[in-house]
């Protein structure tokens, strides 16, 4: 059987998007159907919109979200009906050479549904980072499916299924932050929020937040920040210093994917400290460093893919965390929008209005 539902779907590059009906077939073997709940509006969807990350257009947009499991297909043992889960991206395989090594974080075989949601047409569709949850119901692998509890509000726990998950992880997991360590984040968009969201929870007593835009670097210091650097008022690197008894922070974290403020970061950081590039650049972007700076200033340059996160362990170790008070998912979510929003919901993104607007079902 198959299910005709509401959906967003992108049919050509920087297209608007459009609210149709499409199929989703009853889930084949280790396959799961879910019922959307909530989905947040992320930059990579409009990436896809744009045609940034590939050209395999219809696109069915969404990818940060919780539902209920509704169906399940053979071999299915990671869920079982009626949970709730946060949808991921990162359903690893157990047998690439990553997961052989126990790094499962890293897995390069990671699993999607194999069956097609199409439109009426039976044009087929490709869903966004294989999940495609700007949608009534979606067909994703079971393995990206992470159970959580359901006492928690969805729209909030489903922003760790993308941008807050990159941040926090790039934080915690590839920047592994110590207690009493300093911090320095560049660009206080979604992720970069999230980061020192991920860096106070880490332990960080010295957090700075660097932006050009002053409502940014107040709602920085509401999540965590103890200090901010408006970077088009005053120099970046100097800032941090300031902040950092003149040495540079042992972590500095970019998140805006651009060779000026990855020199920024680098230069930004103490000797021996680390650099965590987690904003996302564009192919034609260079970057030129001294090699003699490189070696001299020694400490490492990380790139942090999702946050370097594992679903299976960070999303419920999160949720934990934001039920004991101790983690702010609620201030992520500006507005609570429907599918029919999601254009303007791109609009007010483009425009630094928002941090998250989430789509409710």
């Amino acid at each position: 059987m198959s299910h005709k539902v509401k959906a967003v779907v992108v049919m050509a590059k920087d297209a608007p998007v459009e609210l149709v009906t499409i199929v989703v077939p009853d889930p084949g073997p280790g396959e799961a159907l879910v019922d959307i709940l909530t989905c947040g509006v992320c930059h990579t969807d409009l990436h896809y919109k744009h045609g940034g990350i590939g050209d395999e257009f219809p696109y069915l947009l969404g990818h940060e979200a919780t539902g209920v499991v509704s169906a399940i297909g053979d071999g299915v043992s990671e869920v079982a009906v009626g949970d709730r889960v946060i949808l991921n991206w990162r359903a690893v395989c157990g047998q690439c050479r990553a997961c052989a090594k126990g790094q499962p974080q890293y897995c390069f075989n990671t699993a999607n549904a194999t069956q097609k949601m199409t439109l009426e047409d039976g044009t087929e569709l490709s869903p966004a980072l294989g999940i495609g949850a700007f949608a009534e119901k979606t067909l994703v692998a079971a393995g990206q499916c992470t159970k959580v509890d359901d006492d928690v509000d969805p729209a909030a726990v489903g922003l760790l299924g993308c941008g807050v998950m990159a941040g926090i992880g790039a934080a915690m997991n590839t920047g592994e932050i110590k207690r009493g360590e300093s911090v320095a984040v560049i660009g206080c968009g979604g992720v970069g929020i999230a980061a020192i969201a991920g860096a106070k929870l880490a332990g960080a007593t010295t957090i700075v937040a660097v932006d050009i835009d002053d409502e940014k670097l107040e709602m920085a210091k509401k999540i965590g920040a103890t200090h901010t650097v408006n970077s088009r008022k005053e120099d970046a690197v100097a800032g941090i210093q300031s902040h950092t008894k003149g040495f540079g922070a042992d972590v500095v974290i970019e998140a805006v994917g651009r060779p000026e403020t990855y020199k920024q970061a680098f230069y930004g950081r103490d000797l021996a400290g680390r650099v965590v590039l987690v904003g996302v650049p564009s192919p034609e972007m260079q970057l030129e460093l001294p090699l003699l700076d490189v070696f001299g200033r020694g400490g490492s340059l990380k790139s942090s893919w999702y946050g370097d996160c594992l679903p299976s362990r960070d999303f419920p170790m999160l949720v934990e965390q934001y039920k004991l008070g101790r983690l702010d998912l609620d201030a992520f979510v500006t507005e609570r929008i429907g599918l029919g929003d999601i254009e303007a919901a791109f609009t007010k993104m483009g425009e630094g209005k928002v941090l998250r607007s989430v789509v409710e079902l």
